[in-house]
């Protein structure tokens, strides 16, 4: 197979990366960037952990190849804090002890970053579809659920 160099935008940084053609962007990510943040899980699509904004639509990095997501901005968990201020979404998981063994948290987070982005003031009905794409094995999701509603105020207060 031809390998190709490819452009990508990720948390405002560019990287010119040569891939595979068929070679998935989450493996591009982890293997040759080095952002563990985002985790591998299944594989397929069914888990959700490997979740990453791709122009602030959460996409599973596992099921977009590296060359479809050329050009376009990433965003991964490593993007979402600035600096030393965590973003109100990883705060309010670590507060509301939304977090166990930790592993489905960064998909779920950018799951939920994407969705508070078009439902700002979400029901718990909401939420629940929302995440209902990302699994956790640990937590039961009263703990997520909680950690998204608290985010979900502190948001539209700082929009205010």
């Amino acid at each position: 197979m031809r390998e190709e160099k490819i452009r990508l935008i990720i948390n405002g940084d560019t990287y010119e990366v040569i891939v595979k053609p068929r070679e998935p962007l989450l493996h591009v990510l982890r293997n040759k960037l080095g952002l563990m943040g985002t985790k591998r899980g299944c594989d397929v699509g069914d888990c959700g952990a490997c979740t990453v904004l791709i122009d602030g639509k959460a996409t599973l990095s596992c099921l977009v190849l590296a060359i479809e997501a050329s050009g376009k901005g990433i965003t991964t968990i490593e993007g979402l804090a600035e600096g030393e201020n965590l973003h109100p979404l990883q705060r309010a998981f670590m507060e509301h002890g939304a977090i166990q063994c930790g592993y489905c948290t960064p998909g779920m987070i950018m799951t939920v970053k994407a969705f508070l982005e078009e439902n700002p003031d979400p029901t718990e009905e909401g939420i629940k579809e929302a995440i209902s794409g990302n699994l956790c094995r640990c937590t039961g999701y009263v703990k997520i659920i909680e950690a998204i509603k608290a985010a979900a105020q502190i948001i539209q207060h700082e929009r205010k």
